[in-house]
């Protein structure tokens, strides 16, 4: 990875204007802030810039308003949050662009917050209008991004404004960018990849990159089955893409030539129901009954990932081994996380994971805090897994 400007590199920045890209689309209940784990991640590089002396002005996007104004997705709403998790007073500004902005920002003395209004209110933010970046800019002397999670789309606040203000990344952006050149940019090898989840297909690209990346592969959850079902063995009821099989018998045939092991499970455990407490047994692989579906991979398959695990020197996780939302389906995702946690914990384990379902399972095992890095990015994670440039990211990079 191409190295990148920090906050390190930004000297003598009192009185300056820096607007700073952040990631406030947190989830709401109630008209209030459910979650502040997003707000959480920022506040560093916020409170920095304010220590600093610096005018620090917030852009943000939230929800999916395409353009147009929508109560429910205002700012104003988050605010509050803002102010809480920084204890310290946050002003708003209606509007992201044009008088209201100039205005709020010219009563602005050093070291004050201001969150401007949803970027997205304007149809210019995700089509990077010249027009609309440059009202952008009029606000800043200087950008900092740090929203890796928003880094994979070209919007005017996330790629457009690197080309009009000397750019930087925040300190979550530079945390992130660091956790996954470790993961897979320069990782210590041996190198094991947990990819899980329901579909071969949401994961194709993912799947093909990383089989030139890793030493293994740990195929789990609801794909696992698809690859299953490509060698000739029946998975009953499983969820399965039998029109597929030719993909996962390709990815297969490239590991093999990049001399990457592919680990399937070898036992499962299966029920006639997809519920919480159903009925399950534990069967060999090529013993599915046809009338039960997998629903979470056996105790010989977890012995397994979790001796690749303890062979690993970086482990890459994407997605849950079963269904572990419902137990007993949890058992296998639980077990290979807190192993993982462990050898993490005893130094022995470089381990960066990442993605929404990912998240949940860490934190459903209790081991969330014990990775090295667990990314909450969702979409541009799994674009970085996958190999492909973040426009965000690569604009930030040092010339």
């Amino acid at each position: 990875m191409p190295a990148f400007k920090t906050l390190d590199d930004l000297t003598d920045i009192a009185g300056k204007r820096v607007l700073v890209r952040v990631d406030l689309n947190v989830p709401m209940a109630d008209g209030k802030v459910s979650d502040t784990t997003r707000i959480e991640r920022v506040a560093p590089t916020i409170l920095e810039l304010s220590d600093k002396g610096a005018k620090v002005i917030l852009l943000a996007h939230f929800g999916r308003p395409k353009g147009e104004r929508v109560a429910d997705q205002s700012l104003s709403l988050i605010a509050s949050a803002v102010e809480e998790v920084l204890d310290q007073h946050v002003r708003f500004a209606d509007d992201c662009i044009g008088q209201p902005a100039a205005d709020a920002i010219a009563k602005m003395q050093n070291g004050d917050i201001l969150l401007l209004e949803n970027t997205r209110f304007h149809k210019g933010e995700e089509k990077n209008t010249p027009d609309f970046t440059a009202e952008l800019a009029k606000n800043g002397d200087i950008y900092v991004n740090d929203a890796f999670s928003a880094a994979h789309r070209a919007h005017a606040s996330t790629e457009g404004l690197a080309h009009h203000l000397p750019a930087y990344a925040g300190r979550t952006m530079q945390a992130e960018l660091e956790a996954l050149e470790q993961g897979l940019g320069q990782p210590k090898r041996p190198v094991v990849a947990i990819v899980g989840g329901a579909k071969v297909s949401t994961k194709i690209d993912l799947l093909s990159n990383l089989v030139t990346k890793v030493d293994a592969l740990v195929i789990g959850g609801g794909m696992a089955n698809t690859f299953i079902a490509a060698q000739g063995i029946d998975v009953g009821k499983s969820l399965c893409e039998h029109d597929l099989a030719d993909t996962a018998r390709s990815i297969m045939e490239t590991a093999k030539t990049a001399g990457c092991a592919i680990v399937l499970p070898v036992d499962g455990v299966v029920a006639r129901e997809f519920k919480a407490n159903a009925a399950d047994e534990t069967v060999e692989i090529n013993a599915i009954p046809s009338d039960a579906m997998m629903l979470d991979v056996g105790p010989k398959s977890v012995a397994l990932v979790n001796d690749w695990i303890s062979k690993a020197s970086t482990l890459v996780w994407n997605g849950p081994l079963g269904a572990f939302e419902i137990a007993p389906f949890d058992t296998a995702t639980v077990s290979a996380a807190k192993h993982a946690a462990e050898r993490t914990r005893d130094g022995k384990l470089v381990s960066v994971a990442g993605g929404g379902d990912t998240v949940s399972a860490l934190n459903h095992a209790g081991v969330a805090d014990d990775f090295s890095y667990v990314s909450t990015a969702g979409g541009a994670f799994l674009e970085w897994m996958e190999g492909k440039e973040l426009p965000g990211v690569s604009v930030l990079t040092k010339g």
